[in-house]
């Protein structure tokens, strides 16, 4: 499916905007001046009703540079969380701060390093004045600091799971950012106990709406594994067109194009799968988890397959600190274990078209 041409606008201002405005810094003017946190935000909650394709290519972008903002977080995660809950009062008073960029939020869900609903021992019980508490630890928040929204997943039952609004700074809640191996994306350990949470949507409904935001996520993920991917195939090929060996570039090397057109093969069925996924999400949902599985396995995989090629490639400064090479190969593996595994991806694919072992 191609892109349209408001797309392949959205697509030019992120990239000029990343290459003046490098790292954290990039966050308010993306917000600000491209409304990049609320594209799929409707315009009734401030935001510009725009979808999932939209929404992969700002992904695309912000995975070529390796970007460290919180849109995956906040403008994915939380705010599709928000959305699915269909809890239009919670929408209408959180969603347009996160919309503006003025608010970043995150979302506090997995548990053991499993993103399944199943997997949540944390739990929200009453307390003596009827309200919610919240008590548990979550584990690789997606939290570059300075969060002003906190939603948190806890179990409300043997077989119901809530979503919960908490302070980010109230009594019973503690944050600990966590040592990851890919310096570039920012992570967080947070700690509840006995923390007064406001429940968002039925408090019984979250493992519903855990999946879905999961599909949304892998869909979105598969979009900045794809830019991402592609952006280490270009640096490679500069490289081998540059670097000169017995006399003649070593792009001209039989053995060197044989790879890089592998490689190139990986990126474009990334990509395919990407925009798949993404136009399942804008046009029919009932497909976006099957679609989303695909998507999640096969461009994890392209992306650890092509940064490797890229450090391979680029011969002894491909692992020099000072090269990009080792980000891009850090934030590969690091991306690939992010909301499932490629295994575990297939494995949910296998259950959705009903094959042996799913």
């Amino acid at each position: 499916m191609r892109t349209t041409p408001e797309q392949d606008e959205l697509r030019s201002a992120v990239r000029a905007l990343l290459a003046r405005t490098e790292g954290a810094a990039a966050w308010q003017p993306l917000a600000g001046q491209i409304g990049a946190a609320g594209l799929a935000v409707p315009e009734e909650y401030g935001g510009a009703g725009g979808g999932a394709r939209d929404v992969a290519v700002v992904m695309e972008e912000l995975g070529r540079v390796l970007s460290p903002v919180p849109f995956l977080g906040s403008s994915v995660l939380v705010a599709g969380a928000l959305l699915a809950t269909g809890d239009r009062p919670a929408c209408a008073r959180l969603l347009p701060g996160l919309a503006d960029g003025a608010a970043v939020g995150v979302l506090a869900w997995a548990e053991g390093g499993s993103w399944e609903p199943e997997a949540i021992r944390a739990e929200a019980v009453r307390g003596s004045d009827g309200g919610w508490l919240v008590s548990g630890a979550k584990e690789h928040v997606l939290d570059c600091g300075g969060a002003q929204l906190l939603l948190a997943a806890a179990r409300t039952g043997p077989d119901a799971v809530g979503l919960f609004e908490v302070a980010v700074d109230g009594a019973g809640v503690r944050r600990e950012p966590s040592v990851t191996m890919d310096g570039t994306r920012a992570q967080a350990r947070w700690e509840f106990d006995g923390a007064a949470g406001t429940p968002v949507g039925d408090a019984a409904d979250g493992a519903r709406v855990l999946r879905h935001v999961r599909d949304l996520a892998v869909t979105a993920l598969a979009a900045e594994q794809t830019g991402a991917a592609a952006r280490c195939l270009e640096l490679t090929v500069q490289h081998v067109l540059q670097r000169v060996q017995f006399g003649r570039p070593i792009g001209s090397f039989q053995a060197v194009g044989h790879r890089l057109a592998d490689a190139y093969v990986q990126v474009e069925s990334a990509r395919s799968a990407a925009l798949a996924a993404a136009a399942a999400a804008d046009l029919d949902p009932r497909s976006l988890p099957r679609l989303a599985a695909v998507a999640g396995s096969v461009c994890a995989e392209a992306y650890a397959a092509v940064a490797g090629e890229m450090i391979q490639l680029h011969g002894g400064i491909g692992i020099t600190w000072e090269h990009d090479a080792h980000r891009y190969f850090k934030r590969a593996h690091g991306a690939g274990q992010l909301f499932g595994t490629a295994a575990g991806h297939r494995a949910r694919l296998a259950a959705h078209i009903g094959l042996p072992g799913g």
